[in-house]
């Protein structure tokens, strides 16, 4: 079924006469938006919209790019960059601007309207989470003229340029930090629908203090002007972030019979058919993830990746798929510890901090620094996966032995991160920021049956998702070029150096 943004949310405004359970958004993440609730009955709609919708939508169609996952059929299109992905057939859009980023609106309109600015810092976070997702795949956006739980509609936007995107993202973390420490009439967690946190106003501070450290570490190609990297800002952002394991932003799910009660990427959730097999690529970078001469398999492979039926762990080649050969001598890609139906949806971790932080005190001249960050975003990794005691023990003696902090490069850096954020759309942003570089991501190759007729050469690679074909049927006087060999093939603002 089609749902056509902004007006989809206009007849659901006019519709409040339908059933209390439809407008239950504290119980089902893909229920519509409505004013009518107090705000403790509208968080956890806002969460599961941004983890369920936005977020799942924003890493089902790049899979084939980042290479976590891969198809059983070749030329599959989001695999080669053809086909629907080049017509605009690609929700992100529709669900962070329909369903996600409206439960935003009325979460700080309602945290306002019944003097409890605790919810307003809430729907600010999970807002600024959502822009930042969206302007990442996209480039520009539409910000002000989004729904806002009070005007009426507009359905021909005006977009921002990503770089007033990224002022507003900042902007909305900083009063959202203010707004936790002001004093709510209702608190976050009265009627249970806190899910991420349990009402814990320190906890969602140190969430959007994370997502700071984030978005000032997309900047890394940026060197003058007001958006400048400035690794002491992220550092101090990562000194005031999530702190622990038992602090990650997580959307949990019970693995019930539900269908939106089970991991989407899970072998019962509604992403399942993208992701059958996990990739050639990823595999085989667990076998060897410091690229040593005398390959080192990881402790995490068996705990990510499902044994092959036949045995061991085998990925399938993206682009390819299984090309005649049997299922069975692959690992598939639903049951591990990130794809089994009560597998949690991770917004960011602590590991992810700790590697933000690595990477920002790296550039920064700090190897020391560095060091100790990166060998801690591993060790947060390997606990959060429960790795053994002992197998922690080796592998971070290992990285002693193999790294150290005058050996230590960005390589290392940014392949553990990708390590720690299996599923994560923010791993292509950083692929996008260090040019794809196999000398970054070793084993990194382009998929096979690429599109050649916009990815003529190898070096070639996809840098941004074309805009929804509605959008641009409805607003394209105010919508950027989404020529698609324009739109997929040009660098994003924040990954274009000064």
């Amino acid at each position: 079924m089609k749902i056509f943004k902004y007006l989809w949310i206009s007849v659901l405004l006019a519709s409040t006469s339908c059933s209390d359970d439809y407008f239950d958004v504290n119980g089902s993440e893909t229920a519509p938006t409505t004013t009518s609730l107090a705000p403790q009955y509208r968080i956890q709609g806002a969460i599961e919209n941004t983890t369920g919708t936005a977020q799942y939508r924003g890493m089902r169609e790049v899979l084939g790019i980042v290479q976590y996952g891969s198809q059983n059929v070749a030329d599959y299109y989001s695999e080669t960059w053809s086909s629907f992905l080049t017509t605009g057939r690609y929700f992100l859009w529709q669900n962070a601007y329909v369903y996600a980023l409206p439960n935003t609106a009325d979460l700080i309109v309602l945290g306002e309207a019944y003097d409890s600015p605790n919810f307003v810092a809430v729907g600010k976070i999970l807002r600024a989470y959502i822009l930042g997702m969206t302007t990442d795949q996209y480039g520009d956006i539409v910000i002000g003229d989004t729904y806002d739980g009070k005007s009426s509609m507009n359905i021909t936007p005006k977009f921002v340029t990503q770089e007033e995107a990224y002022k507003t993202i900042l902007q909305l973390l900083d009063e959202a930090i203010l707004h936790l420490d002001e004093e709510s009439a209702i608190g976050l967690n009265q009627e249970g629908g806190d899910v991420l946190y349990n009402g814990n106003q320190e906890n969602w501070k140190k969430f959007a203090y994370s997502l700071k450290a984030r978005y000032l570490n997309h900047l890394s190609k940026k060197t003058s002007g007001e958006m400048a990297y400035n690794p002491d800002a992220i550092i101090e952002a990562c000194n005031n972030a999530i702190d622990s394991n038992e602090l990650n932003a997580q959307k949990n799910y019970g693995g019930g019979e539900a269908e939106n009660d089970n991991q989407p990427f899970s072998a019962n959730g509604y992403g399942s058919s993208r992701m059958d097999f996990f990739s050639d690529f990823f595999v085989k970078l667990l076998k060897n993830p410091l690229n040593l001469t005398i390959p080192t398999q990881d402790p995490r492979l068996e705990i990510i990746v499902p044994e092959a039926v036949n045995g061991g762990y085998q990925g399938v080649v993206i682009g390819r798929g299984l090309a005649g050969e049997s299922p069975d001598d692959y690992s598939l890609g639903n049951g591990g510890f990130y794809t089994s139906a009560s597998s949690p949806t991770y917004m960011i971790t602590y590991s992810e901090v700790k590697f933000i932080s690595a990477e920002a005190k790296f550039r920064k001249g700090d190897k020391a620094g560095a060091y100790a960050d990166f060998k801690e975003g591993v060790r947060a990794d390997l606990e959060k996966l429960m790795v053994p005691a002992d197998q922690i023990s080796d592998y971070m003696t290992m990285l002693d032995m193999e790294v150290g902090e005058e050996n230590l490069g960005l390589s290392h850096i940014f392949v553990q991160k990708y390590i720690a954020n299996v599923l994560n759309p923010e791993t292509w942003v950083d692929m996008r920021r260090m040019d794809y570089s196999d000398a970054i991501y070793h084993g990194l190759k382009r998929p096979e049956n690429v599109n050649l007729d916009i990815f003529p050469n190898e070096d070639d690679w996809i840098q941004a998702m074309m805009y929804e074909y509605n959008e641009e049927d409805r607003n394209y006087e105010n919508m950027p070029d989404n020529n698609p060999y324009v739109r997929l093939t040009t660098p994003l603002w924040w990954n274009t150096a000064e």
